[in-house]
C-alpha cells in the first residue's frame, strides 16, 4: 500500500505500493548498523577535468521496458513471474550474478522469492549498488496488471546500464545492479507484509560484512512517468539526496527532481537500517492524482524514453560524483 505523509502539507496518499511507516526496524534489531562518518553533498562535487559520466541511451531503456512488461503480469508464484526473472538474467548475461534464493512466508501464504545481483568490478575499494524490484502487485494478479512504470521503468533503465558497464566496466567503485523480489504487498502493506526480498537481503549482507563495503544504495522507482517530477524522499539519507539533487542541477534537470517533500518507504529502508546511505528516486505521482498506480493503466504508453533518458543520466553523474571520494 502506498501511503505518504506530504510534509508540507501534511496530507495523506493512500494507494497501493508503499508506505510511510519504517518496516526495517526488524532488520535493524537483528543486525549491527554500521557506523558512518557525516558527509556533505557539496564535498562530492566532480573538480574541473573529472572525466564525464557514462552514457546511457534512454531509447534502449524504454524497449527495454516494452519488452519486459510484454512478458505479462509478474505476480510472485506466476508463470509470468518465471520469466521475467529469465529475462533479467538472459540480458544480464557476461555479468557477474549471483542468485539470492529464499523461501518465505507472507501474509497470502508462502513463497519462493529471488533476488538477482549483477555485479561489475570496478577498481576502487567499495560497491555502489542500483536497486530496483521486477515483481507486479499480488492482489492484482488476476487482471491484466503489467506494471510499465511500478517495476518495469527501473527494469528497463537498469537492463540498459547493464548494456553500458559490459562494455565500460567501472573505473571506480564496484558498481552492482540488484533486482528485488518482493516488493510488493501479498495482502495489504504493513511493515510484516512488504519488501521481503529488501529485508532478506539487508540482514544478509549486514551479518556477512557486505554492508560495510557499500557506499550508496540507489534506489530506483517508478522513474517512466511521461511527466517526470522525482520526490524529495525524506527517509533518504540527506548528504545523498543531496549528492543527486547536485547531480541533477549540474545536468540542468533540476526541474524533474522539484517533487514533494514526503516519507517513503520503500525498499531502500532495510538497507538505511543496517547502516548503507540510501536515496529513493522515485516519482510518486503517476497519473492526474495518481490515477494510473496499480491499475492496468499502467502500460508503457504512460511512459517514455525522455523520462528514462533524465533518470539514466541523473544515475551515472551521481556515480561519478561518488567517485570522487
Amino acid at each position: 500500500m502506498i501511503v505518504a505523509v506530504l510534509l508540507a502539507a501534511s496530507t495523506l496518499l493512500t494507494g497501493a505500493c508503499r508506505d510511510t511507516t519504517t518496516g526495517a526496524e526488524s532488520v535493524a534489531a537483528q543486525s549491527r548498523p554500521v557506523q558512518r562518518t557525516e558527509q556533505r553533498a557539496e564535498d562530492f562535487d566532480p573538480k574541473p577535468g573529472t572525466p564525464p559520466a557514462l552514457k546511457v541511451s534512454g531509447q534502449r531503456a524504454y524497449q527495454n521496458l516494452k519488452d519486459f512488461v510484454a512478458l505479462g503480469p509478474r505476480p510472485l508464484g506466476s508463470n509470468g513471474h518465471a520469466k521475467a526473472e529469465q529475462f533479467i538474467l538472459t540480458h544480464l548475461e557476461g555479468a557477474q550474478i549471483e542468485q539470492d534464493r529464499f523461501n518465505v512466508k507472507t501474509a497470502a501464504g508462502p513463497f519462493a522469492m529471488d533476488n538477482i545481483v549483477a555485479r561489475f568490478p570496478g577498481k576502487k575499494d567499495g560497491v555502489i549498488v542500483l536497486a530496483g524490484h521486477y515483481d507486479t502487485n499480488y492482489p492484482l494478479r488476476n487482471t491484466s496488471f503489467v506494471g510499465a512504470n511500478d517495476g518495469g521503468s527501473n527494469v528497463g533503465l537498469m537492463l540498459e546500464i547493464a548494456s553500458q558497464l559490459r562494455n565500460h566496466p567501472p573505473e571506480g567503485y564496484s558498481i552492482w545492479l540488484l533486482f528485488t523480489d518482493g516488493e510488493e504487498a501479498t495482502v495489504t502493506w504493513t511493515d510484516a507484509d512488504s519488501v521481503y526480498g529488501s529485508k532478506h537481503l539487508a540482514k544478509k549482507w549486514s551479518e556477512d560484512g557486505t554492508a560495510a563495503r557499500i557506499k550508496a544504495f540507489i534506489l530506483l522507482d517508478m522513474v517512466g512517468d511521461k511527466d517526470l517530477h522525482v520526490e524529495q524522499d525524506t527517509n533518504s539519507t540527506p548528504w545523498l539526496l543531496g549528492v543527486v539533487n547536485r547531480a541533477g542541477q549540474r545536468l540542468g534537470q533540476q526541474s524533474h527532481l522539484s517533487g514533494r517533500s514526503m516519507e517513503i518507504s520503500d525498499d531502500h529502508l532495510p538497507f538505511r537500517a543496517v547502516g548503507i546511505p540510501v536515496v529513493d528516486i522515485i516519482d510518486f505521482d503517476y497519473g492526474f492524482d495518481n490515477l494510473y498506480h496499480h491499475t492496468t493503466q499502467d502500460t508503457p504508453d504512460k511512459c517514455s524514453a525522455e523520462s528514462l533518458q533524465i533518470v539514466g543520466d541523473v544515475v551515472m553523474e551521481t556515480i561519478r560524483a561518488l567517485n570522487t571520494r
